[in-house]
């Protein structure tokens, strides 16, 4: 069995009061919450903040993204030991990530390797954008992605991954992909790359999430697919009650 999974991405949104407000907002019913590992994902500057109220909870805490290099002359790059600090958690090749600041399968590989160096659990996105999507290419791209983007890990640490199904047309635009559909690339696409990189039995214990405008109302349908393991929730993690709604799902 694998433990359901459920991280909200903030991206650019709260500072840090704000942060801190939207925690214990949410944060005593979050706790209640059992069978499902839950992660919140603050902007670097409340990570600290976030870290301290979230301390001695079974609520994990996880980075937006950092560099592959241990420091140096990188000037507005996070090291991946300075996240080890406070976070557990770190997501990385989210397509913001990959559209906007133009990293590539070959970057995110690398900060998957120096996440394994630094005893990180990355939260591996991929994902096809709507042009993609209908013309046919979901699984040439999510494959690719996933076996560029995972190779030259250790077998020992592939366990520990998680990787998020996110179809770019999906991700905040209020169109979600059908449950089915999203099945269909978790199981036939991501699994079955897992599973050419690491065998089977690997491949069946790591946690494949969805992500793409998830929703309270839409999530225990998600959750019903045997390979959708959870969710990666954008907008609805700013939202106590939406976030919590969610996470209920996943428990049940």
């Amino acid at each position: 069995m694998r433990t359901p999974f459920v991280a909200g991405n903030w991206k650019m949104n709260k500072t840090v009061a704000e942060a801190r407000e939207l925690v214990a907002g949410m944060g005593p019913a979050l706790k209640q919450v059992q069978g499902v590992d839950k992660v919140l994902c603050p902007p670097f500057v409340a990570l600290l903040a976030v870290a301290n109220l979230v301390s001695g909870t079974e609520i994990g805490l996880g980075a937006q993204n950092m560099h592959w290099e241990e420091k140096g002359a990188f000037t507005g790059e996070v090291a991946p030991g300075m996240l080890k600090e406070f976070c557990q958690y770190v997501i990385l090749g989210h397509s913001e990530r990959r559209t906007y600041f133009g990293e590539t399968d070959e970057t995110v590989n690398k900060k998957v390797l120096a996440a394994q160096k630094q005893g990180l659990t990355p939260i591996v996105c991929v994902g096809e954008t709507l042009a993609q999507y209908e013309s046919g290419q979901t699984a040439q791209i999510v494959r690719r992605q996933v076996l560029e983007g995972l190779k030259g890990l250790d077998l020992a640490f592939a366990a520990q991954i998680v990787v998020a199904y996110e179809p770019v047309w999906a991700i905040g635009t209020g169109k979600a992909s059908s449950a089915e559909n999203a099945e269909m690339v978790h199981r036939d696409v991501v699994r079955a790359a897992l599973t050419d990189l690491f065998g089977e039995a690997a491949a069946q214990s790591i946690r494949i999430l969805y992500g793409g405008s998830v929703t309270a109302v839409n999530a225990a349908e998600f959750f019903s697919q045997p390979d959708i393991d959870g969710a990666l929730v954008g907008g609805a993690s700013l939202k106590p009650a939406e976030f919590l709604a969610i996470c209920q799902a996943a428990a049940q």
